[in-house]
């Protein structure tokens, strides 16, 4: 796995994490979700490649490589829950670990230049991708499937893990500057909740595009109701198929922000 793939390391404010970068174009980061860099991260990262796009894939947690499990990945998620990197169920303020991103973004786009560059999380580093929207230089950014705040109570599962402050930085560019902010998720996942969606779109109006995928009973493509990860472990590779639309769109949406 990670073949083609150069390995870095970046440091910022006494924060350090392994890099995988490949591809020439305009720059787009990956934040993987739990349980780390596991084949389907990874396979996502290489149609990214394959796009057109230069890619930047740190290692938050896990193994790079390592097969998905599930004790694999209830392991790392208890080491984010006790980490100092995230907080996992902080409904108004981000996660440490953005300020190392908004760096790492700051340094892709010097690298690759351009209009600004694109940023998607998943999962654990869903919501993660409105934070680094504070910067002007991230212009594609997108939240697939994300789960912080855990959706434990009302509050918590409309909640943006943003604070207030950056919620209106947010606001004024997904509504005034045009920088836009996509969503995807299954509409049976309990960990992305429809509250969270039905906040986006309060907050950010026409600037939040959704994708919620029918994974209730009886759906027309068989999507199992435990479906979680739409373009990497979910993702069933075959035209027409919702994930595939899905995964398409992320690619179109890459492309009109960040082409020059």
């Amino acid at each position: 796995m990670l073949e083609g793939f150069e390995e870095s390391t970046f440091c910022h404010e006494g924060v350090t994490h392994p890099v995988f970068s490949a591809g020439q174009g305009p720059g787009v980061l990956i934040m993987h979700e739990v349980p780390g860099l596991y084949p389907a991260v990874i396979e996502f990262a290489e149609r990214v490649v394959a796009a057109g796009f230069r890619v930047a894939l740190p290692e938050l947690f896990g193994t790079p490589g390592r097969p998905l499990s599930a004790g694999y990945a209830l392991g790392q998620i208890g080491r984010a829950c006790i980490g100092r990197e995230f907080h996992v169920l902080a409904s108004r303020r981000s996660s440490p670990i953005t300020v190392w991103l908004r760096a790492l973004c700051r340094q892709l786009h010097a690298e690759c230049g351009g209009p600004g560059v694109g940023a998607i999380g998943m999962c654990l580093t869903g919501n993660f991708a409105l934070s680094l929207m504070v910067d002007p230089w991230v212009m594609a950014p997108v939240l697939s499937q994300p789960s912080l705040p855990f959706p434990l109570g009302a509050e918590r599962r409309r909640g943006l893990h943003l604070s207030d402050d950056d919620l209106k930085v947010v606001r004024r560019r997904a509504c005034e500057e045009g920088a836009g902010v996509l969503g995807l998720r299954f509409t049976g996942d309990v960990m992305s909740p429809p509250e969270r969606f039905e906040r986006l779109a309060e907050e950010l109006g026409d600037g939040f595009e959704a994708i919620e995928i029918d994974s209730g009973k009886g759906n027309l493509h068989g999507i199992p109701a435990r479906a979680h990860s739409v373009v990497t472990g979910d993702l069933v590779d075959e035209a027409g198929h919702p994930t595939r639309v899905a995964l398409d769109r992320v690619l179109a949406f890459f492309d009109e922000r960040l082409r020059a």
